[in-house]
């Protein structure tokens, strides 16, 4: 499986799961944004990876660098929409070669 494979089936995992997709694949601020979803009123940023389920760095797929481009792009998404001051929360998926996905929600700071 490759990366937007990955993400594609994150999106459709989203979907059935009652999340509506307000974006995918948005840049800027120096980041991309691999899905933006909504589900009664909450807000979350997606950062999809690629990992083997085994990987004992998985959890940490996201790295301080990523973090704070991540939190760039997601104020940025924001602003852009007129909502500057709404909570940012971001949702890790990590997804293995088999399409299993693990969710981490809120998964660090906004």
């Amino acid at each position: 499986m490759r990366g937007a494979a990955a993400e594609a089936l994150v999106v459709a995992a989203l979907r059935t799961l009652g999340w509506s997709v307000l974006a995918t694949n948005w840049r800027g601020g120096g980041g991309e944004l691999d899905a933006v979803v909504e589900r009664a009123g909450r807000l979350r940023f997606v950062e999809v990876k690629l990992r083997e389920r085994d990987d004992p760095l998985a959890d940490e797929a996201v790295t301080a660098s990523k973090r704070s481009r991540l939190r760039r792009a997601a104020r940025l998404w924001l602003t852009a929409r007129g909502e500057p001051e709404r909570e940012v929360c971001f949702m890790v998926a990590i997804i293995d070669h088999q399409g299993v996905i693990d969710w981490i929600d809120d998964a660090f700071d906004g």
